[in-house]
């Protein structure tokens, strides 16, 4: 942020000059104090990893009780700026649509008898990728899937 922008609460007036506003009038006009760095409170806040452990580990933990819906819905409300949470929520969503369509073929392939063994497997499987990768991400690690259609974008590349 420059030093050269006013601090909140001063607005240029109809004649261009800088006035204080508190909500409902006009104050006096005073040439406000530019601080030469932004105060804290009105600083941008800055994500950074221990911030989003939380939904991260939540976006990798969640696909074991509800599916593909639970890291949807935290890829949709994560923002940009928010890379460490939208990289879980991102490769979480990507394998719980690998791991639907992998349990749908092998669901179909009981047909042949060979689904009663792969069905278990692919869903052990499933669970048990989903528990590491919750807890990677509770350690604050960058993880990806050894298995994954890449389907959704927002994984960064590790």
């Amino acid at each position: 942020m420059s030093s050269q922008q006013t601090p909140p609460g001063w607005y240029p007036d109809e004649s261009g000059q800088q006035r204080w506003w508190d909500g409902t009038q006009w104050g006096q006009v005073a040439a406000p104090q530019v601080p030469a760095v932004v105060p804290q409170a009105y600083a941008a806040p800055v994500s950074s990893i221990e911030d989003e452990k939380g939904m991260a580990t939540l976006a990798e933990a969640l696909p074991i009780l509800v599916g593909f819906w639970g890291p949807l819905i935290i890829y949709l409300i994560t923002k940009p700026e928010q890379r460490f949470a939208r990289h879980h929520a991102a490769e979480a969503l990507n394998f719980s649509i690998t791991l639907g369509i992998a349990l749908i073929v092998s669901a179909l392939s009981m047909l042949v008898l060979i689904g009663f063994i792969l069905f278990p497997i692919v869903l052990i499987a499933g669970v048990v990728f989903h528990i590491i990768a919750a807890m990677a991400a509770n350690r604050g690690e960058w993880y990806r899937y050894p298995i994954n259609i890449r389907l959704v974008s927002g994984a960064v590349d590790v």
